[in-house]
């Protein structure tokens, strides 16, 4: 008896767009997405005659709109000879455009030299043995007060290129135990990362032995990062006018925020829930963008007179976003009104086509959309962000808008700007597509519950946002036109002219900073 293969999810759209209006579909192809519309149910359904393709409809954007459904193979065959106008996307996923967070994939001592599997497990089992008898504490507490700090995670790399080393967590008295297979031994370089509230570490080049103590530096709200470095403190009035929506992990209630409403796109969950699922990503960003906080006892963000709305497409304990999610908030975000949409999320995968007609039918709708170029050091932009309808960002940084031993020193790569202080950071992708670029590296905004610093082009897309809309509440006149593709046209061009460069090519930096 054949085994049956198992479902996979796909998206449904019509031969152009993502609605079967006359000039995207047949009448064929919008009958059957209404169809199956309407029957929108949790079972397996065929949807014609006996013996044609069995399809569950999972979620719907339009009546005569998107699609997610579950199919076999067999029935996509058959779906495609059944429908030859339809189009059907599979489901791919985007993750949070941060910068990388590097992990020893090795423990020391294990190298490339292991020619056999039976000499690797026998390297292996040798080396578990000498980390239960040689395992180093560290403990990690605030360099204020030295108060324990909890939940940190500690990366300690041995061999830096071949990835060897080992990792942990702090426990509630600041310490956790790395399993480095000797009682002392050198480090390369050595990560501190923090949930929130302090700068993350970074130290090269140091020797740990048993009750190795290290200290983070706390968050100064008054401190000058890159971004007030280059900006400042924005007037509460910029950006009036403007309406800006997140797509994101959601953004938090937090007293520096003012959030105007909102909606959750993850199938299956609460439509109303779009407050952040927990990740704080989306809090951050949106900070970036309008906190409307006063340094030192709050954060200001670049435009915080805008009309901030969250789109949540990261799922609870989901670490990537559906393409037919990002659909569906983009959907929203343009029916609410939106003039600037922020996506800080990224896949060094293929423009797939649902994202690309979802902002594409944005830019047709009076939008504009801004992406990250994504954090895979100096490769390719990512998608969305290379699709030629989104405004591609990538991340500068500044030496000196951090303190001493954060991570972000690790983040400095040439070629330098005009002023010397300034680089590209050397995780941001780049390219031909990169349109802008702004400050991205040891960035301070609202994290849920406080306040932290993230890098990359996460940061980065949504300062270029925030000076966009600043730039765009005094031009009535863009933003008085017809929600169409000449609005969204004239806010783009409008946008770019205003960037200035900064010295480094175009590859780097675009057009260069607003």
């Amino acid at each position: 008896m054949a085994k049956k293969t198992k479902p996979l999810r796909f998206i449904l759209l019509p031969a152009r767009g993502v609605q079967a209006k006359a000039a995207n579909a047949s009448r064929m192809t919008s009958d059957f997405l209404v169809t199956l519309h309407a029957r929108k149910v949790g079972a397996a359904q065929k949807v014609v005659a006996a013996g044609a393709p069995t399809i569950r409809v999972i979620d719907s954007v339009h009546e005569d709109g998107a699609k997610l459904v579950e199919m076999r193979p067999a029935d996509v065959v058959k779906l495609r000879a059944a429908q030859p106008g339809l189009r059907i996307v599979p489901e791919v996923f985007y993750y949070p455009a941060l910068a990388p967070r590097p992990l020893p994939i090795a423990p020391p001592g294990l190298t490339k030299m292991a020619k056999s599997s039976k000499t690797v497990r026998a390297m292996k089992t040798t080396m578990s043995l000498q980390a239960a008898v040689a395992t180093i504490t560290v403990k990690i507490v605030s360099k204020s007060g030295d108060a324990a700090l909890k939940g940190c995670k500690v990366v300690a790399f041995t061999d830096f290129m071949k990835r060897q080393g080992a990792s942990g967590t702090t426990d509630a008295k600041g310490v956790v135990a790395l399993n480095l297979g000797a009682a002392s031994r050198q480090i390369e370089r050595l990560y501190i990362y923090s949930p929130k509230g302090f700068w993350n570490g970074l130290k090269t080049n140091v020797t740990l032995t048993a009750g190795s103590m290290f200290k983070l530096v706390p968050i100064d709200l008054a401190f000058k990062d890159a971004l007030r470095h280059f900006y400042g403190n924005a007037a509460m009035s910029a950006g009036t006018g403007v309406t800006v929506g997140v797509i994101d992990t959601g953004i938090s209630a937090e007293p520096d925020l003012s959030i105007q409403g909102g909606f959750n796109a993850v199938t299956g969950e609460n439509p109303t829930d779009f407050g952040d699922n927990g990740e704080g990503h989306g809090t951050h960003v949106a900070g970036i963008i309008a906190a409307r906080g006063t340094p030192p006892a709050g954060i200001r963000g670049l435009a915080p007179a805008v009309k901030l709305r969250s789109y949540r497409v990261f799922g609870k304990n989901k670490p990537g976003a559906s393409n037919f999610d990002i659909l569906k908030a983009l959907d929203r975000a343009v029916a609410d009104g939106c003039d600037l949409v922020n996506m800080s999320l990224g896949s060094q995968g293929a423009v797939d086509p649902a994202t690309h007609d979802a902002i594409s039918n944005a830019r047709a709708r009076g939008t504009l959309v801004f992406a990250a170029s994504g954090n895979d050091d100096r490769k390719p932009v990512s998608a969305p962000a290379r699709d030629p309808m989104a405004l591609a960002v990538t991340a500068l940084g500044r030496k000196g808008t951090y303190p001493p031993a954060s991570v972000e020193a690790g983040d400095v790569m040439g070629p330098f700007g005009t002023d010397q202080k300034n680089y590209v950071t050397s995780f941001s992708n780049i390219g031909p597509e990169v349109d802008l670029s702004a400050p991205g590296d040891g960035i301070i905004s609202t994290f849920p519950q406080g306040y932290a610093v993230l890098d990359g082009t996460s940061m980065a897309c949504p300062a270029a946002v925030g000076v966009a809309a600043q730039l765009l509440a005094g031009q009535a006149k863009i933003l008085a036109m017809p929600r169409d593709q000449a609005r969204s046209d004239a806010m783009a061009k409008f946008v770019l002219q205003k960037a200035k460069s900064r010295g480094f090519p175009a590859d780097l930096q675009g057009q260069g900073m607003l």
